[in-house]
């Protein structure tokens, strides 16, 4: 039985063999059954969807599906192996058929900041050089605890896309590469979406690869969503609505609060990485060769 459904899931996701490569651990065999059993569990929405307590809509058209918060953390941590204090956030937005694995997927996970009107008149004073470095100091921070929790590094490389704001939609965008123990850099392509009672979290997971790829869909992605009558940037009342404790530098640097002690809490949510299935799919498609060499040679 465990044979067939090696060979199944070698087939499905169109397996390098190579046989020398060592055979799956039995801990790598269980977290595959994990997330093979977790993806034929998860439950799609589609068409309209209300988040944030009715401040936030989304809009789906028929090539994209939605996860709640529930089925989304099943994708972080029983199918992407992400530690278990992980969450999905208010849901993913996914393209529907996604596969999880097999290479040129995405997810979007959305998450949904109830801090208060970001102030956004700091932007053009950001010396974003000088943060990439504070950030890939608390990002190193956060990759050790990882480490230490034999999840794997997730070190900060580089920005994929240097911070940039739209002063009109009150859309604030950037993209940042990441080593990890992979054989390519992961990609985080974030956007964030200021509203009148606080920000929209949105962050495409993938690889480095699919950076233009993810350019062109982000458009799309972002069209999907809005605030609803009453909730916008421009709703604001001054003096009247809560302000919050950060400006528009915030949402970029927030794992620099690493120095205060936030940054564990940080780090697991930053940690959209996919070594440990895709690993023991590799190793699992060498054991079939090798099954597979053996009945020839009989």
């Amino acid at each position: 039985m465990k044979a067939i459904v090696a060979i199944a899931l070698a087939v499905a996701f169109c397996l390098p063999a190579h046989a020398d490569e060592k055979q799956p651990s039995p801990q790598e065999v269980a977290a595959i059954q994990k997330a093979m059993k977790a993806i034929g569990e998860l439950q799609y929405k589609s068409g309209e969807i209300s988040l944030a307590g009715g401040k936030v809509k989304l809009t789906l058209p028929p090539e994209f599906q939605y996860l709640d918060p529930s089925n989304a953390r099943k994708v972080m941590v029983d199918i992407y192996g992400n530690p278990p204090q992980s969450t999905g956030g208010d849901g993913m937005i996914v393209p529907k058929g996604m596969k999880f694995f097999g290479g040129g997927g995405w997810i979007a996970e959305l998450r949904w900041k109830d801090d208060g009107y970001v102030k956004d008149d700091e932007f053009a004073k950001l010396k974003f050089d000088d943060m990439l470095k504070e950030l890939k100091e608390s990002y190193h921070q956060g990759s050790e605890e990882r480490v230490k929790g034999g999840y794997g590094k997730m070190e900060l490389a580089a920005w994929a896309q240097q911070p940039h704001y739209d002063r009109t939609t009150h859309k604030l965008y950037y993209a940042k590469f990441f080593d990890t123990d992979g054989a390519e850099q992961q990609l985080n392509y974030d956007i964030r979406i200021l509203g009148r009672q606080g920000v929209l979290e949105l962050s495409i997971m993938s690889f480095a690869s699919q950076m233009s790829d993810i350019e062109a869909k982000a458009p799309t992605i972002l069209g999907m969503v809005d605030f609803t009558d009453g909730n916008r940037y421009t709703d604001y009342k001054p003096g009247k609505d809560k302000v919050a404790a950060y400006g528009i530098a915030g949402l970029i640097a927030g794992g620099v609060l690493a120095k205060a002690g936030f940054f564990k809490v940080i780090f697991l949510f930053a940690a959209k990485f996919f070594k440990v299935i895709l690993v023991g799919l590799a190793a699992l498609g060498a054991g079939i060769a090798k099954l597979f060499g053996r009945k020839k040679s009989a």
